[in-house]
């Protein structure tokens, strides 16, 4: 924990002080989540009505699905951060297990579906969804589970291999069965961190990203000297991330409509609802590209204020973590928080085209229902942990 609390200095010197046994709940998170959910769903509804009333007769019909699973989401998690978050800690196996077969059975049972050209949707009785988003929480159960149990043992070079296994596993299962890249690296990136956090050492973790960066650069500079020669559709999206001018009339379309979008819209944008962009010329925009037409409508100076919420509301999870009662609690913590910036941060590479194109959508924003439910939950979590923190009243 040494690290973590270094890095977050500057959230204890913030802590309210409470009388002692004083019970703390964390309204400033629950109003940064309502303030996210209600800004994406007016942003979706002004991205969604006309592509929606040319497929669907009704401007509103994302909006309407939207909205109702979101305020079920949100009651959803309410409800959740009543219960005892220990609860996890003596089922961590089970929802490794869970998400594991249901991963699998997207690939080899006929309950898989594809859409848009991606088998990751899983539909059983009229309910469709994705168990991928069920691996992000069972990947921040079992390794926060696993380092609580190992204890010292954690740090140690075999429980460090152990802990990288264990979610190395649950992500490769991710990318092999539901061809998932997206989601597989945020698993490997929450596995990473929450092994990283009880390490007293940060050598080691410094040189294998080192290692890890220049591998990955390594890796591209020899796609693209064999630029002729691929035919992988993995090696053809990074040669369109690298030269999205040359494949603009297939895979780099996407991509050169939203920094079209992007780059029209300024510094304060073009209005609400006056995005160009998004009448049919960025496929999906709805979905993973629904940064570019928040850019285009509401310009350099709305997307600020978007990050500025996902900052405070990674501000709150530091906070709960770095105060949470128990170790269990900071991890549960912490992998949440890490799961929202990786999330976030890669949305908004592959829009801006820094990085190719993942299929990776923005939290509170994006459409999706499987998306939202299992965020919420989370957010029900993290609101479970930071009830039960309790502070000493200030003596001094």
């Amino acid at each position: 924990m040494g690290v973590w609390m270094m890095l977050s200095v500057s959230v204890k010197k913030r802590i309210p002080r409470f009388r002692d046994g004083e019970a703390y709940y964390d309204y400033n998170l629950v109003a940064v989540i309502i303030l996210l959910i209600v800004f994406g769903l007016i942003m979706l509804y002004s991205t969604s009505s006309y592509v929606a009333q040319l497929h669907q007769s009704d401007d509103m019909f994302y909006f309407k699905k939207q909205a109702v699973i979101s305020a079920a989401s949100v009651a959803l998690a309410l409800l959740i951060s009543q219960f005892d978050y220990h609860i996890l800690g003596k089922i961590p196996t089970l929802l490794y297990a869970v998400a594991m077969v249901l991963m699998v059975m997207v690939r080899v049972t006929p309950f898989g579906v594809e859409v848009n050209g991606a088998k990751r949707w899983l539909r059983f009785a009229g309910l469709q969804f994705q168990p991928a988003e069920i691996a992000k929480i069972a990947a921040i159960v079992m390794i926060a589970s696993m380092v609580v149990r190992m204890g010292k043992k954690a740090v140690a070079p075999r429980g460090m291999g152990i802990l990288a296994a264990t979610g190395g596993m649950l992500g490769l299962v991710t990318f092999v069965f539901t061809d998932n890249l997206s989601t597989a690296i945020i698993i490997w990136g929450i596995t990473g961190v929450l092994t990283f956090i009880p390490h007293p050492k940060t050598g080691p973790f410094v040189l294998a990203f080192i290692g890890l960066v220049a591998f990955s650069v390594a890796g591209v500079a020899l796609l693209a000297a064999n630029i002729d020669t691929s035919s992988n559709f993995r090696i053809r999206r990074l040669l369109t991330w690298l030269h999205p001018e040359e494949y603009s009339a297939s895979g780099g379309y996407q991509v050169m409509q939203s920094l079209y979008a992007i780059g029209s819209g300024g510094f304060f944008g073009k209005g609400l609802g006056n995005s160009a962009q998004k009448l049919g010329w960025i496929p999906e925009a709805q979905n993973d590209m629904i940064f570019s037409v928040i850019c285009e409508e509401l310009g350099i100076f709305g997307a600020s204020v978007i990050l500025l919420l996902f900052a405070y509301l990674l501000y709150r999870l530091m906070f709960i973590a770095q105060n949470a009662p128990d170790l269990f609690g900071a991890l549960l913590a912490s992998g949440i928080f890490v799961h929202i910036a990786l999330q976030v941060i890669l949305n908004i590479c592959v829009v801006t085209n820094l990085i190719p194109t993942t299929g990776i959508t923005l939290p509170f924003f994006s459409y999706g229902g499987t998306s939202i439910l299992f965020l919420m939950s989370e957010m029900g979590i993290a609101l479970g942990v930071a009830r039960r923190i309790k502070f000493q009243e200030d003596m001094g």
